[in-house]
């Protein structure tokens, strides 16, 4: 019903157009209100999109709950990429610790400037199921007010923040595997074009959402309308990340002491980045339910049960494996299970989350092992933990999803076909990855260079690339 215009009339007539302006304006599902000159009414959308972008109208009203949990879980996540710095720096040599931390805070800048400009349009915004569109550049149509399909009564622009977390820390990752030997400005570089070309897109497969021409919540992606999910980026961050970590370090080659041990040179600094890394991950997959939930809180806790399995089996298998166990380990076997469960945190039963924890940390300690065998300089095993972490949590989520809990998706032990979907996904997230980071790192070495020179390297990269050591005695 539009709102009466109440002008000119008696007392009591005022009185009576008042109340009955008073009563909440309901506009159907398609339409939203618009206060014009004769009262608010209800204006059809044009198109479903024009309601995704939240330009017109206010399509739910803002929960504040909601948002103060999504602000909150925007900001634990923002922390973990200063987490991963730490626990980079301290697992690195001494005479790299400064060009570590650099390179993973290089990535919050940078992914934030790609993400404003293009990086959110191509990953969430209107388009086809392969990629996204120039329609929000800039994020010039978006605004305070819900998007429709992206979280629960928050402002669309605060999902935009909150994804904007994801996509800084997942290059970041990668940098684990070029410690002590990557031109800095070439690792700059690679940032920008592989989240452009790389993350952008799986995001876009993955999460992209619309409503169709019925005003109809769905997946807009093409691994999302077959029915492949993803939590929180087990596919899209970790695996990316993980496979993307191999194929830069097979181009970059040893570094010059490959052979030797590397072994932590600041353990507390390791131990203080992974309880930042655990801390925010707690936003990390609670915050991917869009809501102040029920599903949030499962989420959460699913998150702790594998960090909390995975980081004991990592000490029993030092332990059995004929060493002592170490808390470098102990923090490397978090990781594994933080990963492990991300995928899948939203889907699986809590039972389900210890196995995650107990099943990946045997994969990503015995592959750190044999990569070092195979002569690969994955320096800070990100491809053993991200990316052997990833495919184990994706396939895992196949077999143990449950709709008691989401009713998105079953898996293989409750008789549905959720295990070949989550296969599917691995194998196009992985060899994507692999493959796209291959061709990049090679137009890179083939044009402006990506190692430094050996001199420069056995100097240390601190001083070559920086100017200077970590720490002054």
């Amino acid at each position: 019903m539009a709102n009466i215009t109440c002008t000119g009339l008696s007392d009591v007539a005022l009185e009576m157009c008042n109340t009955l302006n008073a009563v909440p304006l309901e506009c159907a599902f398609n339409e939203y209100p618009y206060a014009g000159e004769n009262g608010t009414v209800c204006m059809a959308y044009s198109s479903p999109v024009e309601k995704v972008t939240g330009m017109l109208g206010e399509q739910n009203v803002l929960d504040p709950g909601n948002t103060a949990f999504m602000l909150a879980s925007a900001a634990l996540v923002m922390i973990m990429t200063p987490g991963l710095a730490l626990f980079y720096a301290g697992l690195a040599g001494e005479e790299s610790a400064a060009n570590t931390i650099l390179m993973s805070i290089a990535c919050m800048v940078l992914v934030t400037f790609q993400w404003f400009f293009v990086g959110y349009t191509f990953s969430f915004g209107p388009g086809t199921p392969g990629f996204g569109s120039f329609e929000w550049f800039s994020l010039l149509p978006i605004n305070g007010k819900p998007s429709g399909v992206y979280g629960v009564g928050i402002p669309h622009i605060l999902w935009v923040v909150f994804q904007c977390m994801f996509a800084q820390i997942t290059p970041a990752i990668i940098s684990g595997s070029v410690v002590g030997r990557m031109k800095f400005s070439s690792f700059c570089l690679f940032v920008i074009i592989w989240t452009t070309l790389i993350y952008d897109p799986l995001a876009h497969w993955f999460w992209s959402l619309t409503l169709d021409d019925t005003f109809t919540y769905t997946a807009l992606g093409w691994l999302g309308k077959l029915g492949a999910i993803d939590f929180a980026g087990g596919e899209v961050i970790h695996i990316s990340s993980g496979f993307s970590a191999l194929a830069a370090a097979l181009v970059l080659g040893k570094r010059y002491n490959a052979g030797e041990p590397l072994k932590p040179h600041n353990v507390p600094l390791v131990m203080m980045g992974a309880s930042f890394i655990w801390f925010g991950w707690f936003g990390f997959n609670a915050g991917s339910a869009g809501a102040a939930s029920g599903l949030a809180s499962h989420a959460f806790l699913c998150t702790h049960l594998a960090a909390a399995s995975a980081g004991v089996t990592w000490m029993i298998l030092e332990k059995v494996t004929g060493g002592q166990p170490t808390a470098a380990g102990m923090a490397s076997g978090v990781v594994a299970g933080l990963v492990a469960i991300t995928p899948g945190c939203g889907f699986v039963h809590f039972y389900a989350a210890f196995l995650f924890g107990i099943l990946t940390a045997p994969v990503c300690f015995f592959m750190m092992k044999l990569k070092s065998r195979m002569g690969i300089d994955d320096t800070l095993d990100a491809f053993a933990l991200h990316g052997c972490g990833g495919v184990v949590g994706s396939l895992l989520t196949g077999l143990f999803a449950t709709k008691d809990i989401n009713t998105v998706a079953g898996g293989f032990y409750y008789g549905e076909m959720q295990f070949g979907l989550q296969l599917l996904g691995v194998v196009v997230s992985a060899a994507y990855s692999f493959f796209g980071t291959l061709i990049i790192m090679l137009v890179l070495k083939y044009t402006i260079g990506v190692r430094v020179s050996d001199e420069k390297e056995r100097v240390g990269i601190d001083v070559s690339e920086h100017g200077g050591k970590s720490y002054t005695t």
